[in-house]
């Protein structure tokens, strides 16, 4: 009797578990559902800018400054030291110069042992008329990266030591914007190339945003990369909806890419909105909500169209590298990171893996089919999308493991530095939204 008992209340136990799970599973589908829904309604994606020409003095424009990007202008010497060689040149006479130009675009790029990939990225931003100075801040690199970039014709900055409770690449970001001189600044990563037009395209949609983050296309090397990343980047569709949503999110929601961003540098050395954000290593995502919690507008536009990113060389990296963010652990409260876990389990991973169990419910079944509906939808996130993208659902379970171990067990290593646990965003008064022509 007593064992009858027993196996009965096992029973009724999977029953009851299993109900939940199916309510959880609703419950799940539906945000991820409202969150795509978004897609409805979005930004136009960043397009080149028109030709547009202005007449401006040498000396307005920024032309003529004597930095590696001015020699594109006939101007400069084509050194790294910005003397000015080329200041008798055109001052004090008309001159077309693009709109880049007139604004003054300076581009930051920070780099830490970058010699193997930041090549093509700084050829293709010195060659873009509308960039006044290209500025390498070297984060104390041994592998000759200050030589190439100097070489190349950028301005090199050698980083100071990292202070205590500074994570490197906003250490590198504020020393090479108090460098620049542009109105407008962009800050690239090594490893992203850019397209002619994105400069100028950045710069107008400065009009309507404070800061502005450039969403990529990627290159990945083979299907199997691919599959992962594009599983990768599904969790964040699902967890935050697309990119450039026409109704911006609130604050402890905003994303951002770090791989791109532009801003005026008056209005954000104004309030030293790195120094705010030292401590995190998910540094883009927490510079957004600390700027969008202080009035400031975000844009996260879709730029696949003028940015191309080569983020990893394997497979294997792309796991450990990628993945050890994809929490956005210092960044976002236990209670969302623990939702969103929820969701990508219940609606990604868990129909996969019914289906190869062989039991999937007529809900797994029409979650796995918006899947394929978003895998299309990425098509454009690609520069060569492939097998491994039409492929990459099945392996939506691998990513839900992945995003698990980073929020369970974060990683502070970045670079070959290990950084204390802890740091939060620096408290501070807010700040009122800054003039759209600030720095102008």
């Amino acid at each position: 009797m007593s064992g009858g008992l027993v196996r009965g209340a096992l029973v009724n136990g999977r029953l009851v578990a299993g109900g939940l799970v199916a309510g959880a599973q609703v419950v799940a589908a539906g945000v991820v559902l409202a969150r795509l829904a978004r897609g409805r309604r979005r930004l136009p994606p960043l397009t080149a800018a028109p030709s547009a020409w202005v007449s401006a003095t040498a000396a307005e424009s920024g032309t003529g400054n004597g930095t590696g990007a001015g020699s594109r202008a006939g101007a400069g010497s084509g050194t790294t030291s910005g003397s000015g060689a080329g200041a008798g040149s055109g001052a004090g006479r008309e001159m077309a110069a693009p709109l880049g130009s007139a604004l003054g675009i300076s581009v930051v790029v920070p780099a830490r042992n970058e010699v193997a990939r930041i090549g093509p990225c700084l050829r293709a931003v010195l060659a873009d008329p509308a960039v006044k100075e290209v500025i390498v801040v070297d984060d104390r690199s041994t592998d000759g990266t200050a030589a190439l970039a100097a070489g190349l014709g950028a301005t090199v900055v050698r980083g100071e030591p990292l202070p205590p409770g500074w994570v490197g690449k906003q250490w590198a970001l504020r020393q090479g914007v108090a460098a620049a001189r542009g109105d407008v600044v962009v800050t690239l990563d090594a490893d992203t190339r850019p397209e002619p037009g994105l400069f100028g395209a950045l710069a107008r949609a400065l009009d309507a945003y404070d800061l502005v983050s450039a969403a990529p296309r990627f290159a990945c090397d083979g299907p199997l990369e691919q599959a992962l990343h594009a599983s990768m980047l599904a969790t964040l569709v699902y967890r935050f909806g697309p990119v450039g949503p026409a109704a911006p999110p609130p604050p402890h929601r905003t994303l951002a890419n770090g791989q791109c961003l532009a801003f005026r540098r008056a209005a954000m050395t104004g309030i030293d909105a790195f120094a705010a954000v030292r401590g995190h290593l998910t540094d883009d995502v927490a510079l957004a909500r600390f700027l969008a919690g202080r009035g400031w507008r975000v844009g996260f536009l879709d730029g696949g169209a003028l940015l191309e990113v080569d983020m990893h060389d394997s497979t294997a990296e792309l796991w450990r590298e990628w993945g050890r963010s994809l929490p956005l652990a210092d960044v976002t409260g236990a209670g969302w990171r623990a939702a969103d876990l929820a969701v990508i389990w219940l609606t990604a991973a868990l129909p996969v893996l019914r289906l190869a169990a062989g039991r999937p419910t007529r809900l797994d079944a029409a979650l796995l089919a918006v899947r394929l509906l978003l895998t299309g939808a990425l098509r454009g996130s690609y520069r060569r999308p492939g097998l491994g993208l039409l492929l990459s659902p099945l392996l939506d379970p691998a990513a839900a493991v992945r995003l698990t171990q980073a929020t369970l067990r974060p990683v502070r290593e970045w670079r070959g530095r290990t950084y204390p646990a802890g740091t939060g965003l620096t408290p501070g008064a807010p700040t009122a939204r800054p003039d759209r022509n600030a720095g102008r």
